[in-house]
C-alpha cells in the first residue's frame, strides 16, 4: 500500500485584487486574445404582417405564376411572414390557381394549375 504523503507546505492566497492584476499583466504578454471567426451579420427581414388591399393583388397574381410554390418561397418573393404566406397558399389553393403535390405536417409544396388548352 502506498504511504501517506506530505501535502506540500500551504502558499499565501493573492487578494482578488492582485489575481486581477497578474491576469490583466499576463493576457498583454500573450498578445490579443483570440478571436471567433467573423460571421457575417444578416439583415433582419422587416417582413408585412397583415396584407394591404394592393399587396393582396399582387399576391393573387404572383403566386399562381410560381413554379413551385412553398411557404418559404412565397415568404422570400413577396417580403411576408410565413405565417400569412401559408394563408396566401391555402387562398389561392381554395380559389383553385394552384394545386396541392405534397402534404407532409408542415411542409406543404404546391405548383401552378395548368390550363388545359
Amino acid at each position: 500500500h502506498n504511504s501517506p504523503k506530505t501535502m506540500p507546505p500551504k502558499v499565501a492566497q493573492k487578494s482578488k485584487a492582485q489575481k486581477l492584476l497578474a491576469a490583466m499583466g499576463s493576457s498583454k504578454a500573450k498578445g490579443k486574445k483570440k478571436k471567433w471567426a467573423k460571421q457575417k451579420v444578416r439583415d433582419k427581414k422587416n417582413n408585412d404582417v397583415l396584407f394591404d388591399p394592393e399587396s393582396f393583388q399582387k399576391m393573387l397574381t404572383a403566386i399562381p405564376k410560381m413554379k413551385t410554390i412553398t411557404i418559404a418561397n412565397v415568404s422570400e418573393r413577396l417580403h411576408i411572414t410565413g405565417s400569412l404566406a401559408r394563408r396566401a397558399i391555402r387562398e389561392c389553393h381554395k380559389r383553385g390557381d394552384i394545386s396541392q403535390v405534397v402534404q407532409h405536417q408542415a411542409c406543404m409544396v404546391y405548383t401552378k394549375t395548368k390550363v388545359e388548352a
